[in-house]
C-alpha cells in the first residue's frame, strides 16, 4: 500500500519546488552582471599573456571567437621558456579561454579590450616596483624566472577581486561560478608562487636582487597603487607577518587567519592600470577596462 502524505507535506514541496524553479529562472541582478563582466578584463589579460608566452600567438588563432573583434594585445610574443615551464604556462592559457567562455555564457560580456603585453610595459612596472629604472630594462620573455615574475604581477589580482566580489553576489549561478573561478585562479597563483619560492635566494640576472625581493617590492607596489591598506604579500615577510606569525616563508599570501584578501573593483583597476587612480587609464589597460564599472570611471573622468 501507497504511504500517505498529508496535505500539509504535499503543499510544502509543491512550494518548496515552485522557489527552486522560481529561482533557476530568475534573470541575473544587473550588479551580478555588472561583478561577472568586470573580471572579463583580468580574464583577458592573463589568457593572452600565457598564450602568447607559451606558443606566439594568442586567442586569435586559439578561441577567435571570444576576442569578439577586440584590437589584437600590443607586444606580446613568444617567451624562452623550458619544456616544463612552457608545459604549466600552456595549461593556463587554455584554463583561461575556459575561463572567457564561462562567464561569457553567463552575462553578455565585451570584446577583449586593447591589452599593452610589451616587455616595456613589464619594465615600467618593475622600475616602478623598485623606485628606479633597472639596467638592462626587465625583460619578462628573456627566460623562466623573467617570466614567473611577470606572472606573479597578474593571476593573484584577479584571484582578489573574485573574493572580494563573491559577498556582493545576490544569484547563486553567479556565486557558483565565481566560486569555480577562483578556485582554479587560486591555483595558478599558488603554482606560480610555488616555483618562485623554490628560487627565492636566487639572484635576477643582471639585477643581483633575488627572486623573494623581486616579489616583494612588486606587492608593495601593488598595495601602493590599490591604495586600501596590506592585500598583497610577497614570498618572504617578517615572522610576525608570516603563518601563524611563526615563519618568514611566505608560499601562499593570506591576512592573520591565512584568509585571501579581496579587493574591489576600483582598487584592481588603479593597479592593472599602473596609475593609482580608478579614472586614469595606462599601464596594461593603455585606453582603459571594460563593462560597465571600469568605463563609469572613465566617463566620470571625461
Amino acid at each position: 500500500m501507497a504511504p500517505h502524505i498529508s496535505r500539509a507535506t504535499a503543499s510544502a514541496v509543491v512550494l518548496l519546488a515552485f522557489l527552486i524553479i522560481a529561482s533557476a529562472a530568475a534573470p541575473t541582478p544587473q550588479s551580478d552582471v555588472d561583478l561577472l563582466e568586470f573580471p572579463l578584463n583580468l580574464e583577458y589579460l592573463e589568457a593572452e599573456f600565457f598564450l602568447f608566452g607559451s606558443l606566439g600567438h594568442g586567442l586569435d588563432v586559439v578561441a577567435p571567437h571570444l576576442a569578439q573583434g577586440g584590437p589584437s594585445p600590443i607586444g606580446a610574443r613568444l617567451a624562452h621558456l623550458d619544456a616544463f615551464v612552457r608545459d604549466v604556462i600552456l595549461q593556463f592559457g587554455l584554463q583561461e579561454v575556459g575561463h572567457l567562455r564561462a562567464i561569457k555564457s553567463t552575462v553578455k560580456g565585451f570584446p577583449r579590450p586593447l591589452l599593452n603585453l610589451s616587455s616595456a610595459s613589464f619594465a615600467e612596472a618593475v622600475n616602478s616596483a623598485f623606485g628606479q629604472p633597472l639596467h638592462p630594462p626587465f625583460d619578462p620573455y628573456a627566460n623562466d624566472i623573467n617570466y614567473l615574475l611577470a606572472s606573479y604581477l597578474i593571476p593573484y589580482v584577479g584571484l582578489t577581486g573574485y573574493v572580494g566580489a563573491n559577498p556582493h553576489l545576490q544569484n547563486s549561478t553567479s556565486r557558483e561560478l565565481v566560486a569555480g573561478l577562483l578556485g582554479v585562479e587560486s591555483g595558478q597563483d599558488a603554482v606560480i608562487r610555488a616555483l618562485l619560492y623554490e628560487s627565492r635566494t636566487l639572484p635576477v640576472q643582471p639585477y643581483g636582487v633575488s627572486v623573494g625581493e623581486f616579489t616583494n617590492r612588486i606587492s608593495k607596489l601593488r598595495n601602493k597603487l590599490g591604495n586600501a591598506g596590506l592585500k598583497d604579500e610577497g614570498l618572504v615577510v617578517p615572522k610576525v607577518q608570516g603563518a601563524e606569525g611563526k615563519v618568514i616563508g611566505n608560499i601562499l599570501a593570506g591576512d592573520k587567519n591565512s584568509l585571501a584578501y579581496g579587493r574591489t573593483p576600483e582598487e584592481i583597476l588603479r593597479i592593472v592600470y599602473a596609475s593609482g587612480d580608478e579614472r586614469v587609464p595606462g599601464g596594461f589597460f593603455p585606453k582603459g577596462a571594460s563593462g560597465r564599472i571600469a568605463t563609469s570611471y572613465l566617463q566620470s573622468s571625461t
